[in-house]
């Protein structure tokens, strides 16, 4: 055997050692299985503009109103469970008197009728905006107005209603409310608390550092992993940045990881890690989701992660009938 045809006899081995040890050829997976989704916000009203960014406001150009949910509350919560939502994400801000409010903006003046920054109010003055003042699809009409007075929740009531079904996003950067929120979830009984975390780096740390067992991530830890997996993954190994955490890749994104897709998610289930798969990456951050027929029909058949999508009403329907639309 000359030199040439060894050096070809190894490349050609190695090669089949990689592609065996990554592909979900050979993995067993539950086709029958319901796909997990997690609805973002609960039923709400999707934000159609162009602007993407943290100041954009969401509330003024969004899909015809077809429906009187307003994200973030009770009522969108419970119909996104009825529509086959596993889980719940919810936005929270730590207010003045100590109150974790269920509410998205760091203001107030996009969607509601009160004025300034959320978290520098007292929770019962919160507790009073009409939540629908300033959703329109036209910028004309407000047809959710007087909708939703009194609608903001407090967190703690809505982990008593959903327990282990909410996953909460922390909106500010300060470890303090890490570590009060911290406090709440180890006040609960085991199965009472949160499903997970995620949103700025320093709340998240604190709180998963406080709370045993609690999963999450911030946009600096999905860097991290999906970095060091990228250069050893291939063996099979997940690195400890990728362990015991909830993890997310957009759909676009994901075909490029190591066992991608059944392959992977076996493995970081095995490492105490669940994926979450997000829609394409369109530069808007944690909110792209899979929100169309078109778009779920690209998640693998079985896949073993939680699927993401601001359209649960849409999304949950399709996935049980093969519509676009919910049954009538």
């Amino acid at each position: 055997m000359t030199r040439c045809t060894r050096a070809s006899v190894v490349c050609i081995s190695a090669i089949a050692a990689l592609w065996l040890n990554n592909t979900s050829v050979f993995t067993t997976v539950d086709t029958e299985a319901p796909l997990r989704l997690i609805a973002h916000r609960g039923v709400h009203h999707v934000y159609t503009g162009t602007q993407r960014g943290n100041d954009t406001c969401r509330a003024s150009q969004v899909e015809p109103i077809t429906h009187g949910y307003i994200e973030n509350t009770v009522p969108s919560m419970e119909a996104a469970f009825a529509a086959g939502a596993a889980v719940v994400e919810v936005d929270v801000h730590l207010t003045v008197d100590g109150v974790f409010a269920v509410f998205h903006d760091w203001t107030l003046d996009c969607q509601t009728d009160g004025h300034g920054v959320t978290r520098s109010h007292r929770f019962d003055a919160l507790a009073r905006l009409d939540l629908g003042f300033r959703i329109t699809a036209d910028g004309e009409t407000f047809p959710l107005r007087g909708q939703g007075v009194g609608l903001m929740p407090r967190l703690d009531d809505v982990l008593a209603r959903f327990p282990g079904r909410i996953l909460i996003n922390l909106k500010s950067r300060d470890a303090r409310e890490g570590r009060e929120l911290a406090k709440r979830l180890n006040a609960l009984d085991g199965a009472a608390t949160a499903f997970a975390v995620y949103g700025g780096g320093p709340p998240v740390n604190a709180t998963l550092a406080l709370v045993p067992g609690l999963r999450g991530f911030d946009k600096r830890v999905l860097v991290r992993c999906w970095g060091l997996y990228a250069l050893v993954g291939w063996s099979g190994w997940v690195p400890p940045a990728c362990r015991d955490r909830l993890l997310a890749i957009p759909l676009d994104m994901a075909p490029m990881l190591w066992g991608w897709p059944h392959r992977l998610t076996a493995r970081l289930r095995r490492a105490g890690s669940e994926l979450i798969l997000w829609g394409p990456y369109d530069g808007s951050g944690f909110s792209s989701g899979i929100d169309d027929r078109a778009t779920l029909d690209r998640v693998p058949t079985g896949f073993g992660g939680f699927v993401w999508t601001n359209t649960i009403e849409r999304i949950g329907p399709a996935r049980a009938t093969g519509a676009t639309e919910p049954p009538t």
